[in-house]
């Protein structure tokens, strides 16, 4: 049967950006009710489930935000894992380049969490407003009528709405539904992800490896986890990231040894291989009328920095002081509005993603000059305090 109601603020997607902007908006206007539509029901009995393969680098910034939202006391302390420590690796160990949170003053680099625990802890955090309504189902279509948008849901259902905010991932429907075109481009790479335990401590230290000499752009990351495990993230062709994923768990743990080094001793398996298609993201705009776009609907990059999730969070972050610093009487969904937090995120997003497809391009380049080049690249910054410095802390947040 048919139903309308009337929100301010719909939120559209269920993942980690969708339910930080639910939160930070529902915290940042606290008369205004807002729809969170598509997430799922809680655990019925309120626990957080095994290891998830998939995990964030979250930068000390957003774990701030995280916290200021309600969302980081409810991570359980033995599920979320510092990183007082980064250590990358050039070509066959040619060149090296640390981080380290003690040298430069900060408890730490960045803390590892899991994609399902994190998202728990943000879903937790809506809960606990009252103004925020859940409303499960799927977007079905948009129309805009003046200073109004009304949201069609499958079933039938429908909403109205001053603003719709997309976070609902790289096909994203509503930005589909605003017209807003983006480009799109595969990398013709793949992320294999899996935990593993280790036989040496990890001493919170997070590993790099790019392997652009022998695997052609492969990048091999060993995240710590709590409880001496470490989540990895293993960016390889196609083909390749297809055979890790069928190995056996003993030869998948070999190969992940031995492409590391040793570095932690002997792995063994603790979550099935999950594949994961990379592709860059690139919305034209992150507005329309009565339309915002946030995380992977607005961009989506290599995740070889680790700083995707960090975007998405940062685009919730700003988005909410946006509006919560709105004049009175400006309606949210107004597109001028609108397009301050475009011109807020627009310098950020655009830096981000030409670093992180130039290093993809660089590491990725064949033959004798390029792996000189981005070797001896690497061992200049490490030997720069003032430009290391600099870099670590823009991405911490």
């Amino acid at each position: 049967m048919e139903s309308k109601s009337c929100f301010e603020l719909a939120v559209v997607g269920a993942g980690v950006v969708g339910a930080a902007l639910a939160a930070a908006l529902g915290r940042a206007l606290p008369g205004s009710p807002i729809a969170f539509i598509g997430p799922g029901p809680a655990p019925a009995d309120g626990r957080i489930g095994p290891f998830d393969a998939r995990v964030y680098a979250l930068s000390p910034g957003n774990a701030a935000f995280l916290d200021r939202l309600g969302a980081w006391a409810r991570i359980p302390p033995e599920r979320r894992a510092p990183v007082h420590a980064m250590r990358v690796y050039g070509d066959s160990g040619a060149s090296l380049l640390e981080f380290d949170a003690y040298r430069a003053g900060v408890g730490e680099l960045a803390w590892i969490v899991e994609d399902s625990v994190l998202l728990e802890a943000l879903l937790g955090a809506c809960r606990a407003q009252e103004r925020i309504t859940a409303v499960r189902g799927s977007l079905a279509g948009i129309e805009i009528r003046g200073k109004q948008a009304l949201l069609g849901l499958e079933g039938g259902d429908r909403l109205e709405v001053q603003l719709v905010v997309g976070a609902d991932g790289a096909r994203s429907r509503v930005r589909e539904a605003a017209g807003i075109a983006a480009s799109q481009v595969a990398y013709a790479q793949s992320a294999v992800v899996a935990n593993f335990a280790c036989s040496r401590t990890h001493r919170n230290i997070a590993w790099q490896w790019f392997q652009g000499a022998v695997r052609g752009g492969a990048v091999l990351a060993l995240l710590p986890l709590p409880g001496g495990h470490v989540s990895m993230v293993w960016s390889v062709g196609a083909e390749e990231a297809a055979r890790l994923a069928a190995l056996a768990p003993e030869a998948l743990a070999g190969e992940v040894a031995a492409a590391s080094g040793g570095a932690l001793g002997e792995l063994s398996l603790v979550t099935p291989p999950r594949v994961l298609p990379l592709a860059r993201l690139a919305a034209a705009k992150l507005v329309a009328p009565r339309i915002a776009l946030a995380g992977d609907a607005a961009h989506v990059i290599h995740p070889l920095a680790g700083q995707g999730a960090n975007l998405g969070l940062q685009d919730a972050r700003v988005l909410a002081e946006v509006l919560a610093a709105r004049e009175p009487g400006r309606d949210p969904g107004d597109e001028r509005l609108l397009r301050r937090y475009e011109r807020a995120r627009a310098e950020d997003i655009l830096a981000m993603r030409a670093a992180v497809h130039g290093l993809f391009r660089l590491f990725a380049a064949q033959g004798g000059l390029a792996s000189r080049l981005r070797n001896a690249g690497l061992n200049l910054v490490d030997r720069l305090p003032v430009l290391k410095n600099a870099l670590m802390r823009h991405a911490m947040g």
